[in-house]
């Protein structure tokens, strides 16, 4: 598994390490291993890296100084650079040294020239640029130069909020590939939260330790390129489920297995509104490779007509022995939709809520708060802001964690990157790689699979990880099928590239 670990906890980390080290070492050994990324990334991208340009964006503490270090081994491979200083006074004063004597160039910015913004027309886009000592109102791309890559060290794991305007303006001058250092600067790094102008790297640079940043926004870290500097972290308290362990742990027929012993899933979903509901999380639950799939609702002859092998049923107490259920896809929200529902819930099984189950429960918490059986609800931010009565917000692991700990339930809060929370577990994260799923039906989809693997014993928080990380994967070869590029889906593509995706997870296991 790959942790992910909070600003604070890699500050303690760091602290223990510096106790263990020579005095600067654990910059070096950050800034050479920034210095190696740029440098191949130069290679892959310009077929180079003597002769080629790079622009250091500077700001104060650590982080400036990781850059400006890496300043200083760039140029010693013949590398072009330039040092863009956002608070000259502040910079770091070692790693300013060691690129002046590598021969770097520096230029140090002040604050924009307000009189300069308010002649008419404004004069947007001018800064003060101070070398060595006088002041000369240069454009951005002049600061910026002709570079092939920008290193953006504005701010570490200690910035909070969005970029400063200087920085804004700068950035958004940029025209070539930027790497992050640590993260993208702009960008919260416990919560991934952006709110306003922030850096989107094409790859982050992290030094010991991913943060959460780098997996819940995904789209401003680009690849993400971890560097070691011998940090001792602890047990990590937001983690993701490799690939690799998916497939490892993903249930198979052992040669003793039949029908029953490899999971029964109940599915009560859809209404004569809503069929395909009822279609889709079966299908889920079905291409799970769930040992019997059993059907209670309005929808038998469609589900039947797309999968013979399902055992149907009108009611849920002629349903047969299950070993999970599944409720709410296109169920209703009527008084006979929250009887079933009830009824399940009464049961001693591991239970899936979605879609129209959870808008039952966010109306009577009750039926679930009690249950001592494994639950698992599904929301997106919507349903999440009915079952809580607030969105989930800019900090959604704290959030997922509040409600999970709350009704004792495990929540898998939909998303880009999925959380799963359970009570007394760490929590789960699954970045998507992309928003295919993003797409009607595709979460009927994610619910049956969920109940198929909690139908095989597994424990909740991992099925629930597992499967979205299955239905991910799922989604993505049904938007590349046709396209290397990628093209919009719908769920029915990707409930057909399930078994696919679940194959290839076993593939990188074996």
């Amino acid at each position: 598994m790959r942790g992910y670990y909070t600003a604070d906890e890699v500050r303690a980390a760091e602290a223990e390490l510096f106790t263990r080290v020579p005095e600067g070492m654990p910059m070096r050994r950050a800034a050479f291993g920034l210095a190696d990324v740029v440098a191949r990334e130069l290679r892959e991208r310009t077929g180079g890296v003597a002769g080629r340009a790079v622009t250091l964006l500077v700001g104060s503490g650590d982080n400036g100084g990781d850059a400006l270090w890496a300043g200083s081994f760039l140029r010693r491979r013949g590398v072009a650079v330039r040092a863009v200083l956002l608070v000259p006074e502040r910079a770091h004063a070692a790693g300013l040294t060691a690129l002046r004597r590598a021969g770097g160039r520096i230029l140090a910015v002040t604050a924009i020239a307000e009189e300069l913004r308010e002649t008419d027309p404004p004069r947007h886009g001018l800064l003060q640029h101070v070398y060595p000592d006088t002041s000369v109102p240069y454009r951005v791309g002049q600061l910026l130069g002709a570079p092939d890559l920008v290193v953006d060290g504005i701010v570490g794991i200690s910035g909070r909020g969005p970029l400063r305007p200087v920085a804004a303006e700068l950035v958004a001058g940029v025209r070539c590939p930027i790497i992050a250092a640590d993260l993208p600067s702009g960008v919260d790094p416990d919560t991934g939260a952006v709110t306003g102008p922030a850096v989107r790297a094409d790859v982050t640079v992290t030094f010991g330790a991913r943060k959460p940043v780098h997996a819940l926004a995904a789209p401003h870290c680009g690849r993400i390129e971890l560097v070691p500097i011998g940090l001792r972290l602890p047990e990590a308290n937001l983690i993701a489920l490799e690939p690799r362990a998916v497939g490892a742990g993903w249930p198979v027929p052992g040669p003793s297995d039949d029908k029953y012993s490899q999971g029964v899933t109940g599915v009560c979903a859809g209404s004569g509104t809503y069929p395909g509901a009822a279609v889709l999380c079966t299908g889920g639950a079905v291409a799970a490779t769930s040992g019997m799939v059993r059907y209670a609702g309005t929808g038998a002859e469609q589900v039947l007509a797309h999968f013979p092998e399902v055992i149907a049923a009108e009611t849920i107490s002629a349903t047969g022995r299950v070993q999970s259920w599944v409720f709410g896809p296109g169920a209703g929200t009527d008084a006979a939709a929250r009887d079933r529902l009830a009824e399940i819930l009464a049961t001693d099984l591991p239970v899936v809520v979605d879609a129209d189950g959870l808008t039952l429960l966010a109306a009577e918490p009750g039926l679930v708060t009690g249950r001592t059986a494994p639950t698992v609800l599904t929301p997106h931010a919507g349903e999440f802001a009915r079952l809580t009565g607030a969105e989930p917000g800019p900090d959604r692991v704290a959030a997922v964690r509040k409600l999970a700990e709350s009704w004792q339930v495990t929540v898998l809060l939909k998303g880009r990157a999925t959380l799963i929370a359970g009570p007394r577990f760490p929590v789960f994260v699954n970045e998507a790689g992309g928003s295919w799923a993003a797409t009607a039906g595709s979460g009927d989809v994610l619910s049956g699979i969920v109940g198929a693997l909690l139908a095989r014993g597994l424990h909740p928080s991992w099925a629930a990880a597992a499967a979205a990380r299955a239905h991910s994967l799922a989604a993505n070869l049904a938007a590349h099928a046709t396209t290397s590029a990628g093209a919009p889906i719908s769920a029915s593509p990707l409930l057909s590239h399930v078994r696919e995706a679940i194959g290839t997870l076993r593939e990188l296991a074996a």
